[in-house]
């Protein structure tokens, strides 16, 4: 019998399904026509659509790999299967928990440190130039947009602002990322004040001296690896090649979207509404933008840029099919075999040390 664990329940799906009502209520109160969508979505190419998936599918992996590329730089080694699935993993886990800024990393680092035990500094470390990696593309994905809506003649007001105050405080939060990876007296300043303030909230019933040593020192190996990093111009230009090739691919998945029910749509509108929803997401302030508010957000940059209504409801669903629904059940699916195989190993580590004992 499977355990509770591995099973699913509706709390599982209340999220995004939430996510998904709110979308809804959000064409009804704006008057789309729902028919439209329905007879829009009858008539798709399921060649285009299919070729998204795979590419969709492509995108994860080689974001996986500019990952892992990072981590073997380090010496924790880290094959590609698992780093997919690793991957697929904390995508679950970003979907479930909406705090996309920590909730999957927060799970990758917990994964590869339960295999790998006194990585943790390391894999933060990794999973911190990812970021700043991916908060650089967002940037230069802004940037690109407006140069190609202006050529296009796709501008809309209320979207040029909105670039530009998501540019300036992507950079704000990309320095401040920045000063925390170098400065590693501020780093352990901060860590000690929230250990300060733990212990006095919990007025002397916790001993956190063992939390303390066990904190500072991943900082240390952390700081380390970042100069590890500083040192190897070219360990980070492979992983960012992989994340540009990664970031290129999504985009092409929403444009196969679009032309799956016969739209064309200009590439800059692609770029634009994808770089301002990933800009949002990549905030490190767990903003719960996973479900319902990207769907409101997307359909409408559509409109403002000129999309027909429908065309951007339809398009809409259709891609959040696709990056939260499709990517919801493969990384449920993987999470329950990690989970599965985490219980085989341990129970065969357990039948191995009864029967060293029994010998002994």
């Amino acid at each position: 019998m499977a355990s509770k664990r591995f099973q699913v329940s509706w709390k599982t799906v209340l999220l995004p399904v939430i996510g998904l009502l709110a979308f809804f209520l959000y064409l009804y109160i704006f008057n789309v026509d729902i028919p439209i969508i329905i007879a829009t979505v009858q008539g798709i190419n399921l060649s285009l659509y299919f070729l998204a998936i795979a590419v969709l599918m492509l995108e994860t992996f080689f974001f996986a790999v500019s990952w892992r590329s990072l981590l073997n730089f380090l010496s924790v080694k880290l094959s590609a299967v698992k780093s997919f699935l690793y991957v697929w993993f904390g995508i679950f886990m970003d979907i479930l928990i909406p705090a996309e800024s920590i909730s999957g990393e927060i799970s990758r680092i917990y994964l590869v440190t339960r295999e790998q035990n006194g990585t943790s500094g390391k894999v933060v470390a990794s999973l911190v130039v990812h970021r700043l990696m991916g908060m650089g593309i967002n940037i230069g994905g802004l940037l690109i947009g407006t140069f190609a809506l202006f050529m296009g003649k796709h501008v809309n007001g209320f979207v040029l602002n909105l670039t530009l105050f998501l540019i300036v405080v992507t950079m704000i939060f990309l320095v401040l990322l920045i000063l925390l990876c170098v400065k590693e007296k501020w780093m352990l300043r901060i860590i000690d004040a929230v250990i300060r303030f733990v212990e006095h909230v919990g007025r002397g019933r916790w001993n956190l001296t063992k939390v303390r040593e066990d904190v500072v020192r991943a900082a240390r190996m952390f700081h380390s690896s970042m100069r590890e990093f500083g040192r190897a111009p070219k360990a980070l230009f492979t992983s960012l090649l992989f994340y540009v090739l990664a970031w290129l691919l999504s985009l092409g998945a929403a444009y196969l979207v679009f032309s799956s029910i016969g739209f064309s749509i200009h590439w800059g509108i692609i770029i634009i509404t994808y770089s301002i929803v990933a800009a949002v997401k990549a905030i490190p302030l767990g903003v719960p933008f996973e479900a319902g508010l990207p769907e409101i957000a997307m359909s409408t940059l559509y409109i403002w840029m000129g999309v027909p209504p429908e065309v951007s409801a339809t398009a809409t669903i259709l891609d959040r099919i696709l990056t939260v629904w499709l990517r919801f059940f493969i990384g449920f699916g993987v999470q329950q075999w990690l989970g599965i195989k985490a219980m085989w190993v341990m129970n065969t580590n357990y039948k191995v040390a009864i029967s060293e004992t029994e010998k002994t």
